[in-house]
């Protein structure tokens, strides 16, 4: 069996590449592959041809989703509508994990901002945070506030080490995008996010809550890590498929008796 080719397909996004530099970031509409990277012989999302980008992508269950069930949360009654999907390429940036953060905003109001990489500490953000808070409120409404299309959407941004605030990308508001450091429970209610500001930030109107992992202890492994895992596996040690877990089983029991 021969694999298909796609020759001007290939031709524009090697094209594409190297006008970005020679190494691109990839994503879809809305996911990119980073439950994938383990995969790569970089074990990076950084590609620099379109053999790299097929792999992640055929390897991510974040595509997957996007390709197969993109609507699966949304809870209006309205049929799902047509939709063209776009290869989107970024040219590649080495960045800090620990400067990225995540910005949830609902009815145009910036609520809250957490850590993006929460399952590592970093100190300076601590240390810091009341700055980076107020850094990321005056990006946000400067250059987003009012101007998006929906009043209720999720961004990420990234602080350099001179303080500036760069957009990195927009996401839906809801359990699609990982609520990190909050549940979407409180974000979508409000609930237990006021109680959290100082005396100081209380008194500025709208002052979102800023979360952090604030000690060595809390730190987490990656939670991308159970991606490696065959699907069936991770099944069945959570328990979230019956029939699996009931034929697990009965192997189980049927090897016992042929000792």
């Amino acid at each position: 069996v021969q694999a298909p080719e796609f020759p001007e397909f290939t031709a524009k996004v090697q094209e594409a590449i190297s006008s970005l530099g020679g190494s691109v970031f990839p994503k879809l509409n809305w996911s990119a592959p980073r439950d994938a990277y383990w995969i790569a012989m970089n074990s990076s999302l950084k590609c620099k041809a379109l053999s790299d980008i097929f792999l992640l992508f055929k390897s991510s269950d974040f595509i997957t989703r996007d390709l197969t069930q993109p609507f699966i949360h949304c809870t209006d009654d309205s049929p799902d509508p047509s939709l063209g999907y776009e290869l989107v390429l970024r040219k590649w940036c080495e960045l800090i994990p620990g400067a990225e953060f995540r910005c949830f905003v609902k009815e145009n109001k910036l609520i809250g901002i957490s850590q993006r990489d929460y399952t590592q500490y970093y100190d300076h953000i601590s240390k810091q945070h009341e700055e980076i808070c107020r850094s990321i409120q005056e990006f946000f409404k400067k250059h987003i506030q009012y101007k998006f299309l929906d009043e209720d959407f999720v961004f990420d941004v990234y602080r350099d080490s001179r303080g500036k605030i760069w957009l990195i990308d927009f996401n839906p508001f809801g359990e699609v995008t990982d609520s990190l450091l909050f549940t979407w429970e409180e974000l979508i209610s409000g609930r237990n996010l006021k109680g959290e500001q100082g005396e100081g930030e209380a008194t500025e109107q709208d002052y979102p809550v800023f979360r952090c992992t604030n000690s060595k202890v809390t730190v987490q492994p990656s939670p991308y890590l159970s991606y490696r895992l065959p699907k069936d596996f991770v099944d069945l040690s959570t328990g979230e498929d019956v029939h699996k877990l009931i034929d697990f089983l009965k192997l189980v029991r049927s090897s016992e008796k042929n000792f």
